[in-house]
């Protein structure tokens, strides 16, 4: 899932009217059906809200590869970490009532929640997982979820990660973090975290196709079918049940609900006069927490990007706040939120493709075309360049190393990798000769991945789920003639995909 994908601004010269909204959309749709075209995202929908009204509501494009049932207003699309500023609303919500604070430690509200190091659990805060500050490392747990831990399961084992920068000093996109801290505000309130963001949100805003469940994604029949590409075509891509990191990524929602939210969004809270959430809340949930990144500021005003509290924070020409977020899943959905507060003005696009840059590439076309009455650059194609990068794997290297030796060694008699593993954070790993070949089992379900052999002690496996990509490097250390240890390349990004045997056999 992407944390963000933006690409710097160049001065806007003029204030936004309903007139050149008006002239914009003709121009927008032109775009996205050029972008669909070139792109092949079978799905889209688009809402555009302006001054407290929505000014555009549209679906392109089918709901399943392949197939002819149309997008429309209502279709339902998973939003993946569009989900993460929808869950500091729900939060803000709470927040407002007084039930909890932005600065309330975690453990106050969830007291068996710990961290490795016991300063940091005693003082992490909401705000802190909210703006991803915490000192975990980026996307922490999210490989336990691949593997088909729970979400309790996974929020208990963020102890045993080791700290990737300094607490309250280092930015680290963390889907989990978040996830502990919604779950302990709906603690506070006695509510699940599905129960809260119906109770506090979805149902007073009318966002009556929207859930934080995946089972009412499912049920929904107007829903859109995830797709992922397949050579130069698009087919509908394995199922992605987020339940596990709801918070964070798993709200489903449809153009004309998001029109709501983003009224609240815009309207200081109210939505039809009606306060859903606080002002003061709300409003801290747009602020600036941390630097996000290390790239260079804005070149209008010299700020460098922030996370506030699920939201990307960004300076604007002359000072305006942007705020925004894109959703990714790669099992088949891109999404992108843009706003742009000063001007009431707010843009969400959904999508039912795999993250090529075109939900965004929508957004800041629509900006461009608002502004400066035309589009600054063919942003189809520099995002999808940019997603390219920001979605490349972050394995391999082990794997294709191996792979392109041209006289492989031999691999010593499988009875010297038999055996079992553990690992404190990823659990029991069991080694076994089946059907002529090693096969892996890990995970709650001891799920199986046959080997392939590379090269002497190095294997390879194919990876499941959301942060699969190609095979993955297994590595066994070898002592004399048996395993000692063995480190999954794709488990080990940030050193902790080590595991060692549990009893040598005689």
């Amino acid at each position: 899932m992407v944390a963000t994908c933006l690409i710097p601004y160049t001065a806007f010269s003029e204030t936004v009217t309903a007139e050149r909204i008006a002239e914009a959309i003709p121009k927008l749709e032109s775009i996205i059906r050029d972008g669909m075209s070139r792109t092949g995202v079978p799905g889209l929908a688009v809402v555009i809200v302006h001054d407290d009204a929505v000014a555009f509501l549209q679906g392109y494009g089918v709901r399943e590869a392949g197939k002819p049932a149309p997008v429309d207003s209502d279709t339902v699309f998973q939003i993946a970490s569009m989900s993460k500023p929808v869950a500091s609303t729900v939060v803000a919500a709470l927040v407002g009532e007084g039930i909890v604070a932005w600065d309330d430690p975690i453990v106050k509200h969830d007291p068996g929640f710990e961290l490795q190091d016991p300063w940091v659990t005693r003082a992490v805060t909401l705000r802190d997982m909210f703006s991803h500050r915490s000192g975990l490392p980026d996307h922490s747990g999210d490989l336990l979820e691949d593997l088909g831990f729970g979400r309790e399961e996974i929020l208990f084992r963020l102890r045993y990660v080791n700290a990737a920068g300094p607490f309250r000093a280092s930015y680290a996109y963390t889907n989990f973090g978040l996830t502990e801290a919604a779950v302990a505000a709906a603690k506070a309130a006695g509510k699940s975290w599905e129960e809260l963001s119906e109770e506090r949100l979805y149902r007073p805003a009318g966002m009556t196709r929207t859930s934080s469940r995946y089972s009412a994604f499912l049920a929904a029949e107007n829903r859109a079918v995830n797709s992922v590409r397949d050579g130069d075509k698009w087919a509908s891509g394995p199922a992605r049940n987020p339940d596990a990191q709801s918070p964070a990524g798993g709200v489903s929602s449809t153009a004309r609900d998001l029109g709501q939210w983003l009224r609240i969004q815009l309207g200081s809270g109210k939505l039809h006069d009606r306060e859903i959430v606080t002002p003061a809340a709300l409003a801290e949930t747009h602020q600036p927490v941390i630097a996000r990144g290390g790239g260079p500021g804005s070149p209008e005003s010299g700020f460098p990007p922030f996370y506030g509290l699920g939201w990307n924070v960004d300076a604007g020409p002359d000072g305006q706040v942007h705020l925004s977020h894109s959703g990714a899943f790669n099992l088949g959905v891109g999404t992108n939120v843009h706003l742009v507060p000063a001007e009431h003005l707010g843009i969400a696009v959904l999508t039912n493709g795999a993250p090529v840059g075109l939900a965004e590439a929508v957004a800041r076309s629509f900006l461009d075309l608002v502004f400066t009455g035309e589009v600054e650059r063919d942003w189809v194609d520099a995002y999808g360049r940019l997603m390219a990068d920001v979605m490349k794997p972050d394995y391999g290297r082990v794997f294709d190393a191996a792979n392109s030796r041209l006289q492989p060694s031999p691999a010593l008699p499988a009875m010297s990798y038999v055996g079992a593993y553990h690992n404190e954070l990823y659990g029991a790993l069991q080694i076994s000769e089946e059907d002529g070949g090693l096969v892996m089992r890990l995970g709650p379900d001891a799920s199986a991945f046959p080997l392939r052999h590379i090269d002497r002690d190095t294997f390879a496996y194919q990876p499941l789920g959301e942060n699969a990509y190609g095979p993955s490097a297994v590595t066994f250390t070898v002592d004399g003639d048996r395993s000692a240890a063995v480190t999954i390349e794709n488990l080990n990004i940030q050193g902790e995909g080590n595991f060692h045997r549990t009893a040598r056999e005689p």
